[in-house]
């Protein structure tokens, strides 16, 4: 195997191993999302693990009106996953994927 083959090969394992590395990070970490007083938490994967809605935000509350401000909540908070992934990988050097991790 030439050098630079086997050079490409070791880069290509170290970006591996940092996608793994940034993988376990990201299921770790936790996001927080919030729309008039309720708050959603999403893993840094962008997965839903928690809403929180405070016992004021149901006082006379409209049901249409609530369920607005969780699909917000939860939006904010997945876009502030996206942004978390987006900069994971601009720190190991490579672009966002979109999501995908």
């Amino acid at each position: 195997m030439n050098r630079q083959m086997k050079q490409a090969l070791e880069q290509a394992q170290r970006m591996q191993q940092g996608l793994v590395r940034i993988q376990e990070e990201l299921a770790g970490a936790r996001v927080e999302g919030s729309a008039g007083g309720l708050k959603a938490t999403v893993t840094g994967q962008g997965e839903l693990v928690g809403i929180s809605i405070p016992p004021e935000a149901l006082e006379g509350a409209d049901p249409d009106l609530l369920e607005d401000m969780i699909l917000a909540a939860v939006r904010d908070a997945v876009e502030k996953s996206r942004e978390l992934q987006a900069a994971r990988m601009r720190d190991l050097g490579m672009p966002s994927l979109g999501g995908l991790l």
